[in-house]
């Protein structure tokens, strides 16, 4: 419908130890850690991600209370609406439906004020208390911004966590930070790489098409959600003349 669409999530804490994974290492030179298992911290990385293109706003920090969390937001999202094509000229009536189409279905809504700006972005955010202070959600709505919730246990709606699974491997494998500024430094640098040539992301996908032929492809089993590869042999009944089953 014209919205720009950006996901948020926090990921880690990470701890500043030696991490698995493979590593870049001549073979006759292998890569040595600290025989002491010494804790120099942890870091967590704060992501924005817009879909469409793959791109990636993060910041790295030790700790993310509500009042660092927030302050990152609203910097971020100021940015991006200011990037973003001028808002169409609405009725007041058209801009409450479009703020009201998004929230159909809801159990608990948000409270909309009476003087609305035009709905300018969706934002994806995990069900957390931290993401629904007042505060926090009168800024968003007052800027054209949407906070769309994902439900419990459903935060793998959020595509942001798989963006943050691909830059957390790449940044930390193998590699034995001491600080946790060398683990925010990485993390930053591996975002920065990954924004010069991003991978969108999209619903589904090559690999949901593959299975949905696949399992056109099996037989169903009915009373369970089993299937077989080749179709069963159904057992032939006898019947006598009467109609009735031979025993």
């Amino acid at each position: 419908m014209g919205l720009a669409v950006w996901g948020m999530d926090e990921a880690g804490p990470y701890q500043a130890i030696p991490q698995p994974g493979l590593c870049w290492q001549p073979r006759t030179c292998p890569a040595r850690h600290p025989h002491e298992h010494v804790r120099h911290g942890t870091a967590k990385l704060l992501t924005l991600l817009h879909p469409s293109t793959g791109t990636v706003r993060v910041k790295g920090v030790r700790n993310c209370p509500n009042a660092v969390l927030h302050a990152w937001l609203k910097q971020q999202l100021l940015t991006i609406l200011a990037g973003l094509p001028p808002a169409p000229v609405l009725e007041e009536n058209d801009i409450l439906a479009s703020w009201e189409r998004w929230q159909e279905g809801l159990t608990r809504k948000l409270t909309l004020p009476v003087d609305l700006p035009p709905l300018r972005l969706l934002l994806i955010m995990d069900n957390l208390a931290g993401h629904k202070t007042r505060v926090f959600v009168e800024w968003l709505i007052a800027h054209g911004v949407l906070p769309l919730y994902t439900p419990l246990s459903g935060s793998w709606l959020n595509m942001t966590e798989s963006v943050q699974r691909i830059i957390v491997h790449r940044a930390l494998d193998g590699t034995a930070p001491t600080s946790p500024q060398d683990i925010m430094q990485w993390l930053e640098e591996t975002a920065h790489s990954w924004n010069a040539d991003p991978t969108p992301f999209v619903w589904g996908g090559r690999r949901h098409a593959r299975r949905q032929r696949a399992h056109q492809r099996h037989h169903p089993l009915g009373g369970s959600g089993a299937c077989t590869t080749r179709p069963i042999r159904r057992r032939p009944v006898a019947l006598t003349y009467a109609g009735t089953r031979a025993k």
